[in-house]
């Protein structure tokens, strides 16, 4: 069965790189008109250029509110409304114990990863979803769900996204909220991790490969779309079958 997203408008943050991408291809592959938003202006270019589809880029930094107001709001004058909007972009400075970050790097952690998010979301559903409801993806992480080595911080982050998901979902209804929480994927932002820990994970798994951006794409294409018009509220991992056998990073 063909999922289809015709006649949708769909914004993705940090869509110029990885999984952004990987989305923003999808979805406009399956019918619906993109804009990509990420900081560089020349990245998002090139990105959307490689996209079949209609397509417009805004340069935003996902953590400034005001930033996101307009993006929302030039991305409803742009296509004539909004859909769905994906917040996947994130960021993760500081590698180490919880308790040794500095407040510099746990702000700025905090203010892309969820604050962004917060106030994307607040800007889509009051601009658009209040009128006619939409879908809202947060792209989480497995480390929402679980303790894990030096990632503390980023993984603070993306247990508060999984529980804002949940939260949303009972407050905005009937405008759907879902989360995606991936394992580790082969992109530029977990390029450290897959260098250092890939292969050995890799392996470990039971599908013998880490992630790559479709696969993440993929089921964020399957989740905006009325195929899945009854589901609000969960996050879904997709993780190789990480969970299966225990296998972390």
């Amino acid at each position: 069965m063909h999922v289809s997203l015709e006649g949708k408008v769909a914004l993705i943050t940090g869509a110029s790189k990885g999984i952004g991408r990987a989305m923003a291809t999808s979805m406009a592959a399956a019918g619906a008109k993109v804009m990509l938003s990420s900081r560089k202006q020349d990245q998002l270019e090139e990105a959307a250029a490689a996209i079949d589809g209609d397509t417009a880029v805004f340069a935003a930094n996902a953590g400034d509110i005001a930033a996101g107001e307009a993006c929302v709001q030039a991305t409803i004058e742009r296509f004539g409304g909004l859909d769905i909007l994906v917040n996947n972009a994130a960021t993760n400075p500081y590698y180490g114990p919880v308790l040794g970050v500095d407040q510099g790097r746990y702000d700025k952690t905090f203010e892309v990863n969820l604050r962004g998010p917060v106030f994307w979301s607040a800007a889509a559903h009051r601009l658009a979803f209040v009128e006619r409801p939409g879908v809202i993806i947060n792209v989480a992480s497995v480390g929402g769900l679980r303790a894990e080595g030096a990632l503390g911080v980023y993984n603070l982050t993306k247990a508060a996204l999984i529980h804002l998901t949940r939260q949303l979902a009972g407050e905005i209804g009937p405008t759907r909220v879902v989360g995606i929480a991936p394992g580790l994927v082969t992109t530029d932002f977990a390029s450290v991790l897959v260098e250092n820990f890939g292969e050995r994970l890799a392996a470990e798994l039971p599908l013998k490969r880490l992630g790559a951006p479709e696969d993440i794409a993929n089921l964020a294409t399957f989740l905006a779309s009325d195929m899945a018009s009854w589901i609000t509220g969960e996050t879904y991992v997709i993780d190789g079958g990480a969970g299966v056998r225990g296998a972390a990073v």
